[in-house]
């Protein structure tokens, strides 16, 4: 045992000839349970019940169920028994001292189980009945005493005992022990407002008011304002929101706070436009259940509808009430039975917009917002409970959706269930399959409430709501749903209306539409009941809109992009515009997350083609904006559909697409071993533009390892194909890998050439990212040439380009090197301004290979600046990315930048050891010695400089005697001070 039980060894003790646990009571649960009782029993007798209630909820809380459960015996038997009454009786008096503190409608359900648990323990039965009672439901207190007097009858042939029958009388007669102590409740953001005790014969017949109501502080100060307004006859104020939403319960607390402006009465009926199983009243019926209301008696109500009517409007004649229609659906009903006399309120509650209701003042209720819907959850579940798990609770609204009545539910069952902690109860709601079960009790749940919504739809718009529920997309345009349905445009858009007036849709924007989420789950789950067959044509009809879309909108961003035969049939559906570079941007934009997922759909239902085309699509527009990882995710997905479908040739495009990615993300194995497959694939099946394509990339991966002559042939032979193919994009992608291969190599003649020749084919080809690459190549060619009044003409031309939708990395790739040439044409203020930016840039790019480029450019500036710490950092995390990444040539300029840097900072000896490295690599990489950036700080000696300025700087005198080793700029800046320039 002390071999397999860790941490028991000093709780086992050898005795005689056996062993025994020696344990305290407080390591033992039961032994925490007894002490935390026995706490509570002084602290309700010295502090009060408040602090006993805590204690009894920390000692209870401690049971995880039955004790001893799965062992029998009747010694076990009888021990189980007796811990198990130690429990109940602590219950009990749990439940007394809550119901002591004013609580009552919050332990109903939990006593409900109680009593279904233990039917034979009375005082729980006892105090269902005053729990009842006090939330205002007398006649079910009573039927509870009848139930149970009846069950001990039944069963055991005795009558309830006496104390439960005094609960029973005291119920009966309401003496002042059954009403319970006055308890002053905590504030909450709009306390309810007194109930003002009606005059003799006054109606009333309002539900009782919400106790534990939070929030709506805005909806609630909107309704009154709006009530209140006294400038014409009878107000009608509606308010309308989805189900579960609350419209009732800020009904109801609006209508307590306006009972003393209508002191004829306070009317409510239930109209059931939205209950289980039942009809809608219809007006005969409502109007003699108000007018019974009102006093009239039944014998004088006449049975013609329009006889009735008029009896309504007399007996109103000149009085001032408050009617609350709740759950209208029928706004001819609600029509009718507005009182035509003025100075009366006429509240209406109802699901969809009764846009027919003339002269209406509508409250729209929203799902809470996050803080109130926490704030819920924080009073319903107690302060204790919520203290120990803060973040649960805010992530247990979030999974309700921020639905006041789903919050309700999942918050009961905790409540039910003291065991569980909020983390438990919302690890079993993020399970999609079983989230809407969970937020269910008995006829009360998520489900039955949306399903009375669903229901009332026509047939048509049920059908919209159950397909939209396949669309992969938080957001939904009228464009796609109509494609989804097979619809026209129009169709569509009068469905999602319907749906939106029925509050099963919301309108995050102009012409966009969204499920709620728990709505949403509703609706997979009514889809999940369709056929497959239609279910799959839906799918595909959406999959075909987005592959057309999407190619429409990369022909308008990407032009001369390689054209591909898909196999696939367009799309008859309407497209978006789409035919403008903005309009493309935009759509793209706003659908990015969408086809994101659209491309996972297509590839978990087994439309694969469908899924390698969008995915090549999608990828394009991802890459472009920099969004590297999302690159290669589509890549990955692509080439695992292409796989499944046996299709060589796509498999090749695919893989060679994904190449791509990995080489930007510095994934080498992978990226190469795409690549190759890619290749090989291609020159089997003679698939060209694969072949290009893989040339290029090949060339991409050997001059990432500073193999730059086979990098040189592999780019060769894919410029050569794609001019053959007239592809005139990948041609001028192609030429600028070569550029940067050139420059590195020291070759900036060779570089400009390639450069140039890409300039003119992107400029040929209209607005085309590449162009951004391709003159920040040609100006970094020019600047290694000298010329840098040409090279800044380049980036100027080259900054216009560098707006927000470009890549981070090549963005900071040419502010560096604007920094760099503005250093050296002495413009030092507008250098700092480059390279500032470019840092912050640099950080953003998902691209290791660029941030390596950008710290190593940076690092150089950061020299020029005579900052020589942060120079040297910024060259130091340029050597640690690119040698993670095997960027054996950035390995080298780092080196080569930090052995200048330890020259500057006085180390001589660590400088030699990066210079030794340095020249190590580049003569691996064979670049010529004339070729290597230099691995000594351009520096003079200040005594031979001052001969070099003309008028000798004074300025200098100080420098020239020290003898001192410092930076030209120092020197120069010096001689600017009188005049001076250089020879």
């Amino acid at each position: 045992m002390r071999r397999r039980i860790p941490g028991i060894g000093p709780l086992l003790a050898t005795d005689g000839p056996g062993y025994a646990l020696v344990i305290d009571e407080d390591q033992l649960d039961l032994g925490r349970f007894d002490a935390q009782v026995r706490k509570a029993r002084t602290a309700h007798e010295t502090q009060g019940p408040r602090e006993a209630v805590e204690l009894l909820h920390a000692a209870l809380e401690l049971w995880r169920g039955p004790v001893l459960s799965g062992l029998e015996g009747s010694v076990i038997d009888g021990a189980v028994m007796a811990v198990e009454d130690r429990r109940l009786t602590a219950l009990e008096k749990y439940y007394d001292l809550r119901l002591d503190l004013g609580e009552a409608a919050e332990l109903v359900s939990d006593l409900r189980g109680y009593v279904g648990l233990h039917p034979y323990q009375e005082g729980f039965w006892g105090q269902l009945m005053l729990a009842l009672y006090r939330s205002g439901r007398r006649a079910e207190a009573l039927a509870e005493y009848g139930r149970v007097r009846e069950q001990l009858a039944e069963e055991l042939g005795i009558d309830p005992g006496p104390q439960l029958i005094r609960v029973y009388e005291a119920i009966l007669v309401e003496t002042p022990e059954a009403a319970g102590p006055a308890f002053a409740r905590p504030a909450v953001p709009v306390p309810p407002a007194p109930e003002p005790v009606a005059a003799p014969g006054v109606p009333r017949t309002l539900p009782c008011d919400v106790a534990d109501f939070v929030g709506r502080d805005s909806e609630l100060q909107l309704l009154l304002a709006d009530a209140r307004r006294r400038d014409r006859g009878t107000r009608v104020v509606a308010i309308d929101g989805m189900g579960g939403v609350g419209k009732t319960s800020l009904a109801v607390r609006a209508a307590y706070q306006l009972c003393a402006d209508y002191p004829d009465g306070q009317l409510y009926i239930d109209l059931r436009g939205y209950s289980p199983q039942e009809r809608p009243i219809g007006i005969d019926t409502a109007l003699e259940v108000l007018l019974c209301a009102l006093g009239v008696p039944r014998d004088r109500i006449p049975d013609d509808v329009a006889e009735r009517t008029a009896l309504w409007h007399a007996t109103l004649a000149g009085k001032q009430v408050l009617l609350l229609l709740d759950n209208a659906v029928d706004q001819s009903v609600v029509s009718r039975l507005l009182p035509n006399s003025h100075g009366c309120l006429v509240l209406v509650t109802s699901r969809a917009r009764l846009t027919d209701l003339d002269g209406a003042e509508w409250v729209h209720v929203d799902v809470m917002p996050p803080g109130e819907s926490e704030a819920l959850v924080a009073e319903l579940l107690g302060a204790q409970r919520i203290d120990t798990e803060p973040e649960a609770a805010g992530e247990l609204a979030r999974l309700c959706g921020h639905l006041p009545l789903a919050i309700r539910i999942a918050t009961a069952r905790l409540s039910n269930r003291p065991r569980w902690s909020v983390r438990y109860l919302v690890e079993r709601l993020s399970d999609e399959g079983r989230k809407l079960d969970e937020l269910s009790s008995g006829e009360r749940g998520v489900a039955g409430t949306l399903r009375l919504s669903y229901q009332v739809l026509s047939a048509d718009c049920r059908a919209t709501f159950r397909a939209l529920s396949l669309h992969p997309g938080r957001d939904v345009d009228v464009h796609s749903t109509a494609a989804l349905l097979g619809l026209s445009t129009r169709e569509a858009e009068t469905h999602l209306e319907k749906l939106l007036d029925a509050h099963l849709v919301q309108q995050p924007d102009v012409d966009l539409y969204a499920f709620h989420d728990l709505v949403r789950s509703y609706a997979r789950s009514m889809c999940g009941q369709q056929p497959r067959e239609s279910r799959g044509a839906a799918v595909e009809r959406l999959l075909s809109y987005y592959l057309t879309a999407t190619e429409t909108a990369c022909e308008t961003i990407f032009p001369g992009r390689s054209s591909r035969i898909t196999g696939l049939h367009a799309s008859p559906a309407l497209l978006p515009r789409l035919t403008g570079v903005d309009e493309a941007h935009a759509w793209f934009s706003r659908e990015l997350i969408t086809l994101l997922s659209t491309v996972e759909l297509a590839a978990d239902m087994g439309y694969d083609r469908h899924a390698v085309w969008l995915a090549r699509n999608v990828a394009f527009y991802s890459n472009a904006q920099g969004n590297l990882h999302e690159f290669a995710a589509l890549g990955r997905v692509a080439v695992a559909a292409a796989r499944r479908l046996d299709d060589p040739k796509l498999l090749g495009m695919s893989l060679s697409n994904l190449s791509v990615a990995c080489w930007k993300l510095g994934l080498q194995d992978e990226g190469i071993a795409a690549v190759e497959e890619a290749l090989e694939l291609a020159v089997a099946h003679a698939d060209r533009h694969t072949q290009a394509h893989g040339e290029a990339t090949l060339g991409l991966y050997a001059s990432l390892q500073g193999r730059f002559e086979k990098a040189l042939a592999h780019l060769r032979a894919a410029i050569a194909l794609e001019r053959d193919l007239g592809s005139p994009r990948a041609e001028a992608e192609s030429l600028t890998v070569l550029s940067a291969l050139y420059e590195k190599w020291g070759m900036f003649t060779e570089a400009a050439e390639s450069a140039e020749r890409a300039v003119s084919l992107v400029r040929r080809l209209g607005q085309h990212e590449t162009a951004l690459v391709a003159l920040t190549d040609l100006a970094l060619a020019h600047t290694g040439l000298g010329r840098y009044a040409t090279a800044e003409q380049h980036l100027a031309e080259a900054r216009d380009l560098c707006g927000d939708d470009r890549e981070p990395g090549q963005v900071a790739v040419t502010l560096a090197l604007s920094a760099e040439l503005a250093y050296r044409r002495g413009e030092t203020e507008r250098a700092s301004a480059f390279a500032d930016r470019a840092l912050a840039l640099s950080g953003l790019s998902a691209s290791p290979l660029r941030r390596a480029r950008v710290e190593s450019m940076l690092g150089a500036v950061w020299e020029h600046r005579q900052d020589y710490t942060t120079a040297l950092q910024l060259h130091t995390r340029a050597l640690e990315t690119a040698r993670s990444f095997g960027y054996r040539v950035e390995e080298a300029y780092a080196l080569a930048g930090m052995a200048r840097v330890a020259v500057l900072l006085g180390d001589a000896e660590v400088a030699a050891g990066h210079r030794s490295a340095a020249d190590g690599l580049f003569a691996e990489l064979k670049i010529p010695v004339a070729r290597r950036p230099a691995t000594e700080p351009v520096v003079v000696h200040a005594l031979s400089t001052v001969s070099s300025f003309s008028p000798a700087p004074p300025a200098c005198d100080a420098l020239a005697g020290s003898g001192a080793v410092v930076g030209y700029d120092t020197v120069r800046d010096a001689a600017r001070e009188t005049g001076a320039v250089p020879r």
